[in-house]
């Protein structure tokens, strides 16, 4: 508008709009990205979520607390997303053996899910292999890789489902600098969608199940103290795995 109005006023609007003339037209960002996308501790983990308005990350986070067996979900999820917690807490005690949880530890505590942004409604089964992570983030004390977000449906046997809205979920991944993107193998041929200006700056990491998963976006189990007394001591500690070898190759242009 205010463009509009030098125009007709018969003044000289400026021919080029760089970051300083955007924020003294619209204002200041109302939204920091870095603030959304850092994860501080175990039980939260990065989703990628579609809404009218183009793609979005979103924050899962799980606590615990001392209970028998309860669920609590908060953040106005809709009945299919509720669903997909369901199944993911599902799948993480059928197996809390294998993921290294004491399968005794629901029976006197309730665990409380929550997505921030509390006032905008979500729903939708995508959100299924996020709230597994951040739940299995919860119980192995592993907090999620930085940099890694993830899309896809799981079922209650551990299989990622595809999803839709894949190109404006990758978009938003790319404005929020986020560096790999767990996606359905079912949906790479989805990829052929985004931009080549944003996918050349993502790694996609396609799966199938959600141990593969889990296998990417956790750190690794810090070693027992039993284990650190035995281990020999090292001279220098080398990168992550995650940095020191690309966890797939880039998709073709």
């Amino acid at each position: 508008r205010r463009t509009a109005k030098q125009i007709a006023e018969d003044a000289s609007p400026p021919r080029e709009i760089g970051p300083a003339r955007v924020v003294e037209l619209l204002g200041p960002e109302r939204f920091h990205s870095d603030q959304i996308t850092r994860l501080e501790a175990p039980g939260a983990a990065l989703g990628l979520a579609w809404t009218p308005f183009g793609g979005e990350v979103l924050t899962v986070e799980a606590t615990a607390m001392p209970g028998s067996k309860g669920l609590q979900l908060t953040g106005q999820l809709g009945e299919v997303m509720r669903e997909s917690a369901q199944a993911a807490l599902s799948y993480v005690r059928a197996n809390a053996a294998q993921l290294d949880i004491d399968p005794n530890f629901f029976e006197n505590a309730d665990l409380h899910v929550h997505i921030p942004a509390g006032a905008t409604s979500k729903d939708g089964p995508s959100a299924g292999i996020t709230l597994c992570t951040a739940l299995v983030s919860l119980l192995t004390a592993r907090k999620v890789r930085p940099g890694i977000a993830m899309t896809g449906e799981i079922t209650l046997l551990g299989r990622v489902l595809p999803i839709g809205g894949l190109k404006e979920k990758v978009l938003a991944a790319h404005r929020a600098k986020i560096k790999t993107v767990i996606i359905p193998t079912d949906n790479q041929k989805d990829l052929e969608e985004v931009p080549i200006e944003a996918r050349a700056h993502l790694i996609f990491a396609p799966v199938d199940r959600i141990d593969q998963v889990l296998a990417l976006a956790l750190e690794p189990p810090r070693p027992s103290e039993a284990e650190r007394e035995e281990a020999p001591p090292s001279e220098e500690t080398g990168p992550s795995s995650l940095e020191s070898e690309p966890l797939v190759a880039k998709p073709r242009a």
